[in-house]
């Protein structure tokens, strides 16, 4: 459920509810779609071609996908040569964690705070706010001021060339180049910002499809230390994680719903005007 105006729009919210109770996107979410076939569930931040940062709000209840912010303005990735915004669908796997307590056994580098992120590589854009069954191919390591930033490689099962696509060796068969053009997009895109260009763990090689599971096993872990976790300063309300000490009951999600939509408590507002036309030249190293 959209309030406070559509993308660009300052106070712009997208909750999820079930049966007329909000839900949390990271918390209610299943992260295993179906575990005998390794699938797992993706929710979609940002369709694949905009510029606008979404992303699920860890610090506000339940959890809405909003337009991030820094210093008071929208946030937009730019757009660098040659792509246009986001190059893939952008989104993250419910119930997983990357915890910034902890040191990546893999990179040796801590948590960026998040959820894992996943770029969904199929031949559809898809929507924000849609929750789609993907199949995991591969992982990169992204290093981002000294925190590890997983980035997933996966593609909805029921996209057309699932059935040929399972890996990341299958992924530089059928969409040769895509691997290479992640790895220079993520490598530039705060550069137009004033940023140095971000590093990488493993020389920016991709891992296959078994070692990305294990590091979502691990962040699925994380996430379930956290949802125990008595106080915190990230948003834990749910509606059905049983080992969770922050689960409402049936009233209380009633009550935090009609406080969310009964009210009108979010005004609604016009987007700003979308000043991402601009196309920015970074020569390689």
């Amino acid at each position: 459920m959209q309030v406070g105006g559509p993308v660009g729009a300052p106070a712009h919210r997208l909750y999820f509810a079930r049966n007329g109770s909000p839900v949390s996107p990271w918390h209610d979410i299943p992260l295993m779609a179906n575990s005998s076939t390794n699938e797992y569930n993706m929710v979609i931040e940002i369709p694949r071609w905009t510029n606008a940062k979404l992303e699920i709000n860890t610090l506000a209840p339940f959890n809405p996908i909003t337009h991030d912010t820094k210093n008071g303005q929208l946030r937009y990735v730019a757009n660098v040569f040659p792509y246009k915004g986001y190059i893939w669908n952008y989104g993250a796997l419910p119930q997983t964690y990357e915890d910034p307590h902890e040191v990546d056994a893999h990179t040796q580098c801590v948590g960026d705070g998040d959820p894992i992120d996943v770029l969904e590589v199929g031949q559809s854009v898809c929507a924000e706010g849609s929750v789609h069954k993907v199949k995991v191919l591969g992982a990169l390591a992204l290093i981002d001021g000294e925190e590890t930033d997983w980035k997933v490689l996966a593609i909805r099962s029921d996209d057309p060339q699932s059935q040929v696509i399972n890996t990341v060796g299958d992924l530089e068969v059928h969409m040769p180049g895509l691997v290479a053009a992640t790895v220079d997009w993520f490598t530039k895109y705060k550069v137009p910002d004033g940023k140095p260009p971000n590093t990488w763990a493993f020389d920016a090689k991709p891992k296959d499809d078994v070692y990305a599971r294990d590091v979502i096993r691990t962040a699925h872990a994380s996430w379930k230390k956290l949802v125990q976790t008595a106080h915190s300063d990230l948003a834990l309300s749910n509606a059905s994680v049983d080992e969770s000490l922050h689960r409402m009951s049936q009233e209380d999600q009633g009550d935090a719903y009609n406080a969310l939509f009964g009210r009108g408590s979010v005004p609604t507002a016009e987007p700003s005007e979308d000043a991402n036309s601009k196309w920015h030249y970074i020569p390689s190293r």
